[in-house]
This record gives C-alpha cells, structure tokens and sequence, in this order.
C-alpha cells in the first residue's frame, strides 16, 4: 500500500498579518516554525521515500522544521512552482480587513472562496487546479501507486485541487474547505486508490485556522 501526506506550511508572517500571500516569498513566524516541528515529531511512525515541495520559502522552511521535529530523514526532495500557492494578483500584499472595506464582502469572498472567479490580474482555484493536478496525477500518484511513501508540504489552495479529486469533492466544496496549517492529511492508497484517509492529531498544537497555539 502506498500512502500520502499533505501538509499545509506553518503560519506565515503575513498569515499574521492577515494579508493576501499568493507567490510573494515571505517566511514563517516563530509559531509557524515551532508548529512544523510539533508536526514532525508527531509523524516519528512513518517512513517517507519521497518529498515535493513547492518553490516558495514558506513551504521549504516547513520542511526543514518538520525534520528538525521529525530526526533524519533520507528521501529525494523536489520542488517545483507547480505546487506554489494560487496566485492573488494585485491583492498580494494587501490586508484582507481593508480589502473588504474598500470592494466589499461579497467581492472578496468570491475572489477568496469561489472555484472559477479570479482575483485582478490573478489565479482562480480552477486556474490553480490546472498546473497542480496534472503534476501530482504525473509524478506523484504513480510513487504511491509502486507502494511509496510521499510527503507534500505545499499551501492551502495548492492542496485543496488535490483533496478535491481525492475525495471527490464539487468544486464548490473544495473551493470553501479549510486546510489548517501543519496538520497531515494522510491517504491510504491501494494501487492508485484511495481506501482510507485521516486527519492526523498533532500533540501540544491547537488549531486556529492559519495559526496554531500551543497548549
């Protein structure tokens, strides 16, 4: 049997600041680091054949602290844009407070949350769906189906097209689901099928959306 992880990074310093993130390479907050390596540790009784990773810091950073948490781990690791977080466009940088304040809530909640409307000069969750399911449908799905197993530490609307075929969510469904920060979502595969999925527990870390305290 092969299995999946999927982690979303750890909280981000604009994550904190509530601000839109898209492609701009900003770095974890102690938080984010401290919850990566929580989440590590946690995953001390599994063994991986392989890692991808997007190309952003935020999910690289991640990695290096779920090792830190996790202890030597020796897999290939490959990276590549095509599972960078959904691209915002002209609303990278700004607070999503004032965004609202200045389209209103109706607007942003559709550039945020629907499947197919884009933010200006932007990605939708369908445009992001393009680049990141015919690359984990190309190299990632036939490792699992050898019986590997393979971490992803990418972003939440990078994994979101991922889970939406995995489950077999509507794109509706998938475009409003909440991917928490450095929690695993492990799939049990038989051959290139899903037959169990889990959200693991991480001791010592509460989750509060894109960040996590602890307890």
């Amino acid at each position: 049997m092969g299995t999946l992880l999927l982690i979303r990074h750890g909280q981000s310093q604009w994550n904190l600041e509530n601000r839109f993130t898209g492609w701009t390479d900003v770095s974890l907050t102690p938080q984010g680091r401290e919850d990566a390596k929580l989440a590590g540790k946690s995953l001390q009784d599994m063994r991986f054949d392989t890692v991808f990773l997007s190309r952003l810091k935020r999910s690289k950073e991640t990695f290096e602290c779920l090792v830190e948490g996790y202890g030597p781990l020796d897999a290939p690791v490959w990276e590549d844009s095509a599972l960078n977080e959904r691209h915002y466009g002209d609303l990278q940088g700004l607070n999503k407070a004032d965004t609202i304040k200045q389209y209103g809530e109706k607007q942003v909640m559709l550039w945020r949350r629907s499947y197919a409307t884009r933010p200006p000069g932007g990605e939708s969750l369908e445009d992001c769906e393009r680049r990141t399911w015919p690359f984990f449908r190309q190299y990632v799905l036939p490792l699992i189906a050898e019986g590997q197993k393979v971490l992803i530490v990418a972003h939440g609307n990078s994994i979101k097209p991922i889970i939406k075929h995995l489950d077999a969510l509507e794109p509706d469904a998938a475009a409003v689901m909440e991917i928490f920060c450095s929690v695993p979502y492990q799939y049990e595969f038989q051959g290139d099928k899903v037959v169990k999925k889990i959200i693991r527990d991480v001791p010592g870390m509460e989750i509060k959306g894109t960040a996590s305290v602890a307890k």
